[in-house]
This record gives C-alpha cells, structure tokens and sequence, in this order.
C-alpha cells in the first residue's frame, strides 16, 4: 500500500532530502547524465541504482518489507521532479519491466510468499525481467499466442518462441505469457509464468533495428522449464493479469514523461535559436504547439499517476495517455529535423543512448542525438499498443463508440 500523505512542511522537507540527495551524488558542475561519455554514464547508472536502491526509491511506492519506500503521491510527484529535472536515471532500463510492470503487477495478483522470494530481489539488481508476450503470430492480437507451457510434474515446459523482448539480453528472468490450456478460447487459458533464461533449452538472438542499435531480441524456448508455482495469477488467467500490466506500462512514463519531453523541448528551442530560426512563424506555431501538448500531458500524467499510486486498477486513461506522448514526440521530433535540415542527412556527434523516449538530460544538440531520437519516436507508436490500439481502446471503453466491425471473411 503507499505511504500515508504528507501536508505541506512535510513536504518541503522531503523535497529537501531529495536535493541534498542529488547533490551528494553528482559531481561537480553537472550538467545531466547526457553530457557523461559511455564509461561515465555506465559506472554512474550503477552508483546511482545502488544509492536509490538503499533508501527504497528505485520502487517508491512498494510496500518498505518488499524493498520499497511506501511513498504516497505527493511525495513520488516531488522525488519524480527533483530526480528527473536534475538529470538522474531512476534505475535501469530493464527496471520499466521488473519493477514498473511485473513487480506493480505481482502486489495485484500474487500471493504474499512469491513477494517476498521476487520483489526484494528485483529491487536489489539480482533479478533482472525481461517481458515475453509478443510472438511472431501474436503482436497487437496478443490472444493468438502459441507458445506452449505443459505440466510436467513440479515443472512447466515451455516450448514456442517470443519476438521483440526489449533489453532480454541483459535480464536474467522473463515473464512469459503462455498458453497452458490449448483447449480453451483464445483469451482463456493463458497463464503469466516467471521463467529463469540462464538455463539450457533458452536462446536470445539480439535483432538490429534501423538505429543501429541491438535492444530487441528474440527468444527461442525449447523444452526449458520453471516451477510450477511460478504463476503471476491463478493458472489460466493470464488474460487478465496481462490487461493489468499492460495498464501499468502505458502509465508507468505519466509522470516521468512529460519532465523529459520538458527537457528536450527547452533543448530544441535553443536549438531554433543557434540556427537564426527563431522568427521564422512556422517554426514559432509549431513550438507553441508542442508546449501545448507537454503541458497537456503533464497535467494527464498527474491524473494518471495519482490513480496508480492510490492503488486504482490501471484503466484505458492509460491509453489515452499512451497515445499522446507517442503521438507527440513523433511530431516535434520531426521539427527537430525540419530545424536541422540538410544537415540531418550527415549525422555527426553522440547519438541517443535510449532506445526509447528522449535522450537523456543534458545531452548535446547533435545531429546524431536527434536522428536517432527521431528514428525511435517511431518505435514509440507501436511498441506498448500500436496507436491504432490505443485509438479502439479509447473509443470502445471512453467514449463508448461501437467496436469497429470486423473484416469481412473472403471465401477460399
């Protein structure tokens, strides 16, 4: 459960631990994790996760017993902002999956001895999750996934293949959907098992995308095996857990997202006024309108994240706000090259670290940081539920619009 409120001078004085906090951390005349070389960055990513870890802030709302702080919603709101305006990543890329989705789903649906043999670990950096839906033949119908899980005594086996497993080649668990009863409809009898990949009968290949970069992987499963009470939810459930946590990663970025669109909205315009842009009046309408559009989700991502933390089963305002930010940042990302012109065909510089969202804070005006970031925004609109997806949600459960009718089947 999160912590119990805070007023106001309590407040202020959180507020104050977290700056002193960030000033014991960094180094002299920091500038943002951005402005760091790869070495830098990698040791301080380390540092910084152990530091949060200690004080219960890399989960900040798990309970203190499962290695969380039990924050409340003023006070995640307040060490959100420090943390994330100063420059400082909250954990590791794999921590949007272990923490933000598995482990916020696990305090919904698990039983309170699977808390407490995963969660602590997770916090800690032993367990790193990779996630395990996507197939081949399941993407945005994630109901027609085939991989298989048989009992087998006090083991499942799995046998199938998961595509797209962001960051699977540094995890060391996945939570995996699976079909364990074959018989049942499509979006019954799938259950979300925990799998151990450090284990023969389980193959990563890492698959290059347009960046350059190797963060998605593919995932061969054959014959390996996990415990049998390794379940996320009752057995055949799945369905429904999965709509949890999917819930909680189309709302985990709410109040993270929009501080770091923040940052690199300030970035462009200094980027339009280093290149003599800043009288031009299509440039200016199209600035306004992506401070329109931060505010905007800023102000979602405060809803969506107050309802999250008061313990609110994630609903389709998570979509809603999915589909903003992504939305968004392909827009003002292609200003940003619109800014940079012919010379976005040349990249030079330090492209984006991040295979997802922003570059971090603090990051130079590169051509390359912004090419790269531009050929990710894309990613965006369809990695977490395409657009599309989020539109139909949207429609259906918020509007209340009839379902879209289904294709007409075409004789063989």
């Amino acid at each position: 459960m999160p912590g119990t409120p805070v007023g106001d001078a309590g407040i202020d004085d959180f507020r104050e631990s977290v700056r002193s906090f960030v000033a014991d951390l960094v180094p002299p005349g920091w500038r943002g994790i951005g402005a760091l070389g790869e070495s830098e960055r990698t040791e301080f990513h380390i540092q910084t996760r152990a530091a949060l870890a200690e004080r219960g802030w890399v989960a900040p709302t798990w309970p203190v017993e499962h290695g969380g702080a039990g924050l409340g919603a003023s006070e995640l709101i307040v060490l959100v902002e420090e943390l994330t305006g100063a420059g400082i990543p909250f954990g590791s890329d794999n921590d949007a999956f272990g923490i933000n989705m598995l482990g916020n789903t696990m305090l919904r649906w698990s039983e309170p001895a699977l808390l407490q043999r995963f969660l602590p670990k997770i916090v800690s950096g032993e367990y790193v999750f990779a996630q395990g839906f996507s197939e081949p033949g399941a993407g945005s119908d994630l109901a027609s996934l085939s991989l298989r899980a048989r009992p087998d005594g006090d083991s499942w086996v799995l046998d199938g293949q998961k595509l797209w497993s962001s960051g699977a080649h540094r995890a060391n668990w996945m939570f995996v959907l699976a079909r364990t009863n074959p018989e049942a409809a499509p979006h019954r009898g799938i259950s979300m098992l925990l799998v151990p990949l450090d284990q023969p009968g389980v193959e990563i290949r890492p698959i290059r995308n347009i960046t350059g970069d190797a963060d998605f992987n593919e995932v061969f499963f054959d014959a390996a095996t996990t415990e049998r009470g390794l379940v996320v939810g009752p057995v055949d459930s799945g369905w429904q857990v999965a709509m949890t946590l999917l819930g909680f990663e189309r709302g985990e970025t709410a109040l993270h997202a929009p501080i770091r669109f923040r940052n690199e909205l300030s970035r462009l315009v200094d980027m339009v006024r280093e290149r003599g842009l800043e009288h031009d009046p299509d440039i200016r309408r199209r600035i306004a309108w992506c401070h329109v559009q931060v505010e905007q989700l800023r102000c979602h991502g405060l809803r969506t994240a107050s309802g999250l933390i008061a313990g609110e089963e994630p609903g389709p305002n998570a979509a809603a706000f999915k589909l903003l930010w992504s939305e968004y940042h392909r827009v003002a990302t292609e200003l940003a090259l619109d800014v940079l012109g012919a010379d976005a065909l040349t990249p030079t510089g330090r492209p984006s670290p991040n295979w997802y969202q922003t570059d971090d804070p603090g990051a130079p005006n590169s051509t390359a940081s912004w090419t790269s970031v531009y050929l990710n925004a894309r990613a965006g609109t369809i990695y977490a539920g395409s657009s599309q997806v989020q539109r139909g949600i949207i429609g259906e459960l918020l509007l209340g619009l009839p379902k879209e009718p289904k294709p007409a089947r075409t004789k063989s």
